[in-house]
């Protein structure tokens, strides 16, 4: 009771704050206005390249510093396993002042500063620059046609020549749009701030918003006898990007780099809600929407003559076995083949039981998780600007969803052993077997970043925080769901298992082989959002389409249920029993297909990757990603084959 009072004062000021307000921006999303002259600083993430994928820090080059130091961005757990670093820059802006600024002038080039220069930039590193959350973009002409991306190059190498050339003038343009203000009152200016409308002090938030930040990246050769004179922030004349290589900044030992920068603001018609829309449009990164909707269609159809053909095949006969009379079927019984064959062994108790019950609750944990981040993200809870929000999300949903995964795992268990003795010790295995799998992976690959010195490494402190994270809301919550499912009501078998297992016919090809080829289907559905995937996590692209990853998980889960059904209905048709395996791979072998078509897009698509450390980085996160949809289609598979196989043998009464 002590604590009443403070309830109902937070209570009363939720009530208040609700008055107030009629609606707000998402974290992350939310709109900043600026007032001519306001001083805006841009942030730096880490160097990234296509070539390597292994990032590194703005600052480990010879760069120049903030005035006040080097001041890490808050991350979030997201952004800190995919290895962003986000730090502040010198680069300094004012609102609609149009200016030429002078940076710094680095001390003579060392061997060592000159060997990593050159070597980030024949790795084609990128420097990438963020202003008011907007990405920097740069368009180039290719073939008469523009192209968009985001952030510029460390430096560059000039064709048949073995000298490289540094960036070191950046020529930027700040598109801003003119807020007349309609009660947009900014509560917090940091990364996290939330904007509120209010409707109170509509003045308030008149300004100009960021809508667009472009760059066009030079290299200059100065005269450091001239610029070591200057002042940082001091202006400059303006400088156009020089031609010719005697005039652009060479990288060579005991070379003194300058930096300069210019900055024009230029008043635009987007408005800030469309702000991105330059982005997720960029070239290359267009969905082929005619070729989704056109594999959509061929999997809808293939799925609806899989269904109609289980239909009429199981309706008929069941049909043709219930209209005979007792006598008839006790007959029947005797002579026919087939799956009523197998009644007395269908349900018996299949080989490693604790593994299957295992690997079926970390799929529902999975697949749930899955289901859950891709509904948020199709209704636009997962915007582009809050970088790292989708993985956090994604582990945050993970950890809670043990309690499900506990649940089912232990009530499989009480239906195969009918006890619920072991589930403790059971729960304990669904807690540790996808996480350990994950932590053996990412150990082994952080190792070759920790060696590499790159900023993708997980920090000793981000181990311990998942560890924790781990151990204190995963571990209990799936011991907590196993608890319940020791107290949830068995599932009843229809028909009595023997005591002598019955034997199984030898057959013309083997089992695997079917189990192989049910692969196929899911994966049809699948291999097109891959490829958009596959090129959002290794080139850098955005990936937006969550309302058609959304459609095809959902037409997934339907065309891995009906394969399942279908391959587990020909096993018992041919009187093989064994069928509760074979259910769970007949789905998860699109996850076979998965890892082979990720290797694919290693040789032919990701022909930039350079070096043995780059392609293992690869492979080691494409296995995590096949494992986790293997245990994810398994279980929709043995989950629908096993309710199949219960309603089956439940229709039919034999003694």
């Amino acid at each position: 009771m002590g604590n009443m009072p403070g309830i109902c004062w937070g209570f009363q000021l939720l009530i208040l704050f609700v008055h107030h307000c009629y609606g707000f921006y998402l974290p992350g999303s939310y709109m900043h206005t600026y007032s001519t002259k306001d001083a805006i600083y841009a942030k730096i993430n880490s160097l990234t390249s296509i070539e390597t994928e292994l990032p590194f820090s703005y600052y480990s080059l010879p760069y120049c510093k903030p005035m006040g130091g080097i001041k890490k961005s808050a991350e979030n757990l997201g952004e800190l396993l995919m290895g962003d670093q986000i730090d502040n820059s010198p680069y300094r802006f004012r609102m609609n002042v149009n200016e030429s600024l002078y940076l710094c002038t680095t001390s003579p080039l060392n061997e060592r500063e000159v060997k990593l220069l050159k070597q980030r930039t024949r790795d084609l590193y990128q420097v990438n620059m963020i202003l008011d959350n907007l990405p920097v973009m740069r368009i180039t002409k290719q073939n008469g046609v523009n192209i968009q991306w985001t952030g510029f190059p460390i430096g560059y190498t000039p064709p048949n020549s073995n000298d490289d050339y540094i960036i070191n003038h950046l020529k930027f343009k700040i598109l801003v749009h003119e807020y007349e203000g309609s009660g947009v009152q900014i509560i917090g200016t940091g990364e996290e701030g939330m904007g509120v409308i209010s409707e109170a002090d509509k003045t308030k938030a008149s300004g100009f918003e960021i809508v667009g930040f472009e760059v066009i990246p030079c290299s200059v050769k100065y005269d450091p006898e001239v610029t070591t004179k200057l002042h940082m922030y001091d202006n400059i004349s303006s400088v156009n990007c020089p031609l010719e290589l005697d005039k652009s900044q060479i990288i060579r030992e005991q070379e003194r780099i300058s930096f300069t920068y210019e900055v024009e603001f230029v008043k635009s018609d987007i408005r800030w809600p469309s702000r991105w829309d330059a982005y997720l449009k960029m070239e290359g990164s267009r969905v082929h929407w005619f070729s989704i909707l056109n594999s959509l269609m061929v999997i809808t159809f293939l799925a609806g003559i899989v269904f109609v053909i289980l239909l009429r095949t199981v309706r008929r006969d069941l049909t043709r076995y219930e209209e005979l009379d007792k006598e008839a079927q006790a007959q029947m019984n005797e002579e026919l083949s087939g799956w009523k064959l197998v009644v007395g062994d269908v349900f018996r108790e299949p080989n490693h039981s604790k593994l299957l019950c295992v690997m079926i609750g970390d799929g529902v944990q999975i697949m749930g998780m899955a289901l859950v981040t891709i509904v948020f993200a199709a209704l636009g809870f997962m915007s582009p600007a809050s970088r790292g929000m989708l993985l956090t999300g994604m582990i945050i949903l993970y950890l809670f969803l043990g309690i499900a995964a506990g649940y089912v795992a232990v009530c499989l268990w009480r239906t195969l052993k009918g006890t619920a003795e072991g589930w403790r010790s059971l729960s304990w295995s669904v807690a540790c077997f996808f996480p350990g799998i994950v932590f053996v992976i990412l150990t082994a690959l952080n190792f070759i970043l920790w060696g590499s010195k790159s900023t993708g490494a997980i920090p000793i402190s981000l181990y311990f925080i998942l560890l924790s994270l781990w151990f204190c809301i995963s571990v209990p919550l799936t011991l907590l769901g196993g608890y319940f499912g020791t107290r949830a009501e068995p599932i009843q078998y229809p028909v009595r298992t023997n005591q002598i297992p019955r034997e199984i016919p030898a057959r013309k090809y083997p089992s695997w082989l079917l189990v192989l080829g049910a692969g196929t289907l899911p994966f049809g559905t699948l291999f097109i959002e891959l490829f958009f995937i596959l090129s959002s996590i290794w080139l850098g692209r955005f990936y937006y389409v969550f309302g058609f990853l959304l459609i095809v998980l959902l037409l997934l889960i339907i065309v891995c249920a009906e394969v399942s059904v279908v391959l587990t209905y020909m096993h018992l048709c041919v009187e093989d029993w064994r069928w509760w395996w074979n259910a769970f791979f007949a789905s998860s072998s699109v996850s076979l297909y998965v890892f082979l078509y990720s290797i694919n897009y290693l040789v032919f698509d990701l022909q930039s990757l350079s070096g043995p450390v780059s392609a293992v980085l690869y492979l080691g996160y494409s296995m995590i990603m096949a494992v986790a949809i293997m245990l994810a289609t398994g279980t929709i598979g043995f989950i629908t084959s096993f309710y199949f196989v219960h309603y089956l043998f439940s229709s039919v009464k034999i003694d």
